[in-house]
């Protein structure tokens, strides 16, 4: 049973960074109908930027990961204005092949710029460890669980109560309605990049210490997050959270009990079941389109 407790603890903490990925996935998708490949490079360049910044140049954690944050964001938000905007009229898999182009560029610049050694941050939190009945949880990944929860909920209040919010809602349900409203659909899809690079380099600040991070990390992070947030469901709220964790546990029960050596098959799987046989997923119900 210590071992069965032990995996759940595993599978919950993984699970919430998959969960932090899925929500980027979800934001932007309710905007643009766009799936953005580079969710997972926003994760790797928060983990990286601070690393790099505390143990190289001797930057304090607060300073190192707003920098990381801010250099995410603007990331985010310049990749849809010069390189996804201008493509607007293009067909769905071009502007996913876009956001695949993007990963890979950032992946290229992030090795010659910062380098291609594992990194990682300080842990933050005191104690690092506690153990309950033989069941050892980390103090970071208690952090990681409550910033994945916390998100979620954010998301939820920002979709359904914020001006702005609404506005996005609006852009999503119709889009020619929302323009006759004074909505400006660019603003709100960069203004949505810009978050979920936000909430990306976040994830890499939580996660970073347990999982440490490299420039290639961001493109399974992408694959797991995008099947999270296929699971729960694209269109929902909630479903991004749940579909991370149950990825998470899939994965940790999958490589506690079978072999850990098809740790990273599990998601791949059950990608391929949900877009076989429930594409809109455990809680979504919504037709794309593009912005």
């Amino acid at each position: 049973m210590t071992t069965f407790f032990q995996l759940v603890v595993s599978g919950i903490t993984v699970g919430s960074i998959y969960a932090l990925v899925a929500i980027g996935f979800t934001l932007v998708y309710r905007a643009s109908g766009i799936f953005n490949f580079a969710q997972g490079e926003y994760v790797m360049l928060g983990g990286m930027i601070t690393g790099i910044l505390m143990t190289t140049c001797g930057v304090g954690f607060v300073p190192a990961s707003l920098v990381a944050i801010l250099v995410t964001v603007a990331i985010g938000a310049i990749s849809y204005l010069l390189a996804i905007r201008p493509a607007r009229s293009a067909a769905q898999v071009h502007l996913l092949i876009i956001t695949i182009g993007i990963s890979v560029l950032l992946r290229g610049l992030t090795s010659a710029l910062l380098g291609k050694d594992f990194v990682r941050i300080p842990t933050f939190v005191s104690p690092e460890t506690f153990n309950i009945g033989g069941v050892v949880i980390q103090s970071q990944a208690l952090l990681v669980i409550a910033g994945a929860m916390a998100m979620a909920s954010l998301l939820w209040l920002f979709l359904t109560r914020s001006f702005v919010g609404k506005g996005i809602t609006a852009v999503s349900a119709n889009l020619m309605a929302a323009k006759l409203v004074g909505i400006n659909p660019a603003a709100i899809v960069a203004l949505c990049f810009g978050i979920s690079a936000c909430i990306g380099a976040v994830g890499g600040l939580v996660a970073t210490p347990i999982t440490m991070t490299s420039y290639d990390a961001g493109t399974m992070l992408a694959i797991k997050g995008f099947s999270a947030a296929m699971l729960g469901g694209i269109s929902s709220a909630a479903g991004p959270l749940v579909g991370g964790l149950l990825i998470g546990l899939f994965e940790a029960f999958g490589a506690g009990y079978v072999s850990s050596t098809y740790k990273d098959a599990f998601a791949l799987l059950i990608l391929l079941g949900v877009l076989a046989f429930r594409p809109q997923g455990l809680f979504g119900n919504r037709s794309t389109q593009r912005v």
